[in-house]
Formats: C-alpha cells, sequence, structure tokens
C-alpha cells in the first residue's frame, strides 16, 4: 500500500500579518537607534571626518582619567541608586499587596488608587516638588519637623554629598512603590482558591499562611519586578536632571549613568559633547543592563518555575 500522505498544514498568513506593524515600530525605534550607537562608539571624529578606530574609544573610557573617574563614580551611584530600590521599593510593594489583598481590609481600592498615583505624575513635578518640600529655606519639611519637636534632626538632605543620593533614591521608591504593589497584587488575586482553603484547613492562617503559602507562590512574580527594577534603574535620568541638574550636584556625588552619558554626548557648560564618546557609554549602559537580563534569564527564572502553579 502507497504512504499515505499527510495533509499540508495551511501557512498562517494572518499571524506576520498582525505582528508585521509592531515589528515595524519597534525595528525603527529600537533596533535601528541601538545598531546606530553601537557603530558610533567605533568611530572617532578627527578633522571633520569618522574615522574606524575599533575599541579605542572604550580604553579611553576605561584608561583615561578624564574619562574613567566619571564612569566608575556613576556605575557606583547607580548601582546604590538600584539596590535602595531593591531593599525598600521592592519589600514595601509585597507589603503593601498582602495588606491590601486582605478581604477584611476596607477602603482598599481607595488605598490602592492613592498609593499608584504617584507613578502616573510626570518627573518633572515630581522633582520639583520634592526640592521645594526639602529646602532649609522655604520647604515644609523643616516646619513639620518643628510641629512634632524633631527639628533637629533635619538636614538639607538634597544638599549634601553622603546625603544626596539616597535622599533622591527614597524619593524615588516613594513614587514607583505603587507598581511592584500592583504587580504582586495581581499575582496574589491570581492563586487559586483551593490552595488557600487547603491551608485554612491544616490551621495556616494570618501571616504564616503568607510567608509558607502565599510567598512561594508569587516568587515568580517578584523575580520580574526584580529585574524590571534593575532595567528602570539603570535607565533612570529624569529625576535626577530635574532635581540636581545635568552635574547631578552636589560635587557629581548623584550623578549616575544617564546624567554621565547626557553630558558627554551634548557636552554641558565647559565639557564640549562628544557624540562618539556618549555612545560608548550607552553602548556601556547597554551591556550592563544586557548582561543583568541574562543572569535573571538562565540563572534565576529557572529555579523559580518550581514555585509555579
Amino acid at each position: 500500500m502507497a504512504a499515505e500522505t499527510r495533509p499540508k498544514r495551511p501557512i498562517r498568513w494572518h499571524i506576520g500579518i498582525f505582528l508585521a506593524p509592531a515589528v515595524l515600530v519597534y525595528t525603527a525605534i529600537m533596533i535601528l537607534p541601538l545598531a546606530g550607537t553601537l557603530q558610533l562608539s567605533l568611530f572617532r571624529n578627527i578633522e571633520q571626518h569618522q574615522i574606524f578606530v575599533g575599541l579605542e574609544n572604550f580604553r579611553t573610557l576605561f584608561g583615561d582619567p578624564n574619562w574613567s573617574v566619571g564612569f566608575w563614580n556613576a556605575l557606583r551611584n547607580n548601582t546604590w541608586f538600584f539596590i535602595i530600590h531593591m531593599l525598600v521599593q521592592n519589600p514595601i510593594g509585597v507589603m503593601l499587596a498582602a495588606l491590601l489583598s486582605s478581604p477584611r481590609l476596607r477602603f482598599a481600592a481607595f488605598y490602592r488608587t492613592a498609593i499608584f498615583v504617584p507613578t502616573i505624575l510626570s518627573f518633572v513635578i515630581v522633582g520639583f516638588a520634592w526640592k521645594l518640600i526639602l529646602s532649609p529655606l522655604w520647604g515644609v519639611a523643616p516646619h513639620l519637623l518643628d510641629l512634632v519637636g524633631l527639628k533637629s534632626l533635619f538636614t538639607p538632605w538634597l544638599g549634601k554629598e553622603e546625603y544626596a543620593l539616597t535622599a533622591l533614591s527614597l524619593i524615588s521608591v516613594w513614587q514607583f512603590v505603587g507598581i511592584p504593589m500592583m504587580l504582586i497584587y495581581a499575582a496574589l488575586l491570581s492563586i487559586p482558591e483551593e490552595v488557600i482553603e487547603a491551608a485554612e484547613c491544616d490551621g495556616i492562617t494570618g501571616l504564616s499562611q503568607f510567608w509558607k503559602i502565599k510567598l512561594p507562590l508569587i516568587l515568580p512574580s517578584i523575580g520580574i519586578i526584580s529585574i524590571l527594577t534593575f532595567v528602570g534603574n539603570f535607565n533612570a535620568f529624569d529625576l535626577i536632571y530635574t532635581a540636581q541638574g545635568a552635574l547631578a550636584g552636589p560635587n557629581y556625588s548623584t550623578d549616575i549613568l544617564g546624567t554621565f552619558l547626557y553630558r558627554a554626548f551634548f557636552g554641558f557648560q565647559l565639557q564640549v559633547g562628544d557624540p562618539n564618546m556618549g555612545a560608548a557609554i550607552a553602548t556601556m549602559m547597554f551591556l550592563i543592563i544586557l548582561g543583568g537580563v541574562c543572569v535573571y534569564l538562565f540563572l534565576v527564572q529557572t529555579r523559580l518555575r518550581r514555585y509555579q502553579f
């Protein structure tokens, strides 16, 4: 008998048609600029001509003190900026989500809205508002502390090198804590009721239920929030620029990779812009973010899959 011929699967042209607009837009605004940045980092402007120099710009970035000191300072500050968000923002987001997911809490919808509202505010509004609040001359922070007898604790946090970056990090935490709160809140609501009922039958309730049952089940969501925090913090620029300016004062103590890139690429005051060195800094930012994402995908996410239900 002749072997039965299998019918050919129809080609699903409609999938490509639906994906084409998104792919074209993403290519135009993401892939092509990224390729252009990578290409620009390998050239140098010599006598008004772009000359291919290979990795020379990166050698300058790491070997020339005029560039390396600023780069490592910005990288350290950016790392501290990220650590503050990981240690403060995300745990608070988890705690708020756990509280708001309690069925016994009244006005939970109002609290969710109030906490999430700052995330939709402009960086310009947030930066200038907090700069006014913390001002030692006309800010309300000294007066509020004076009302509770703690005015001695006030100090110009945005004006001191040892406090400025931490203060701005906490302002950013205040603005964006609603995002991990809502993501964790959604993850908690997606836990099957059968799991919760089984835990209650075993006598696991309250805080013990959260630590033993709910927290392990939302670990994948916490992992996603962590990598989103990493990417967002190492792309940060707006808040620092709005509150402290392009020089990221005082004395570059709040300088992060975004502001360092801005000054290098466009120039500022006496510093002349160098698009090629700016592209080299942008390429390093891309490689740092890519490395962090790869670590998460290949080392962290594979271990978190066991907690998915």
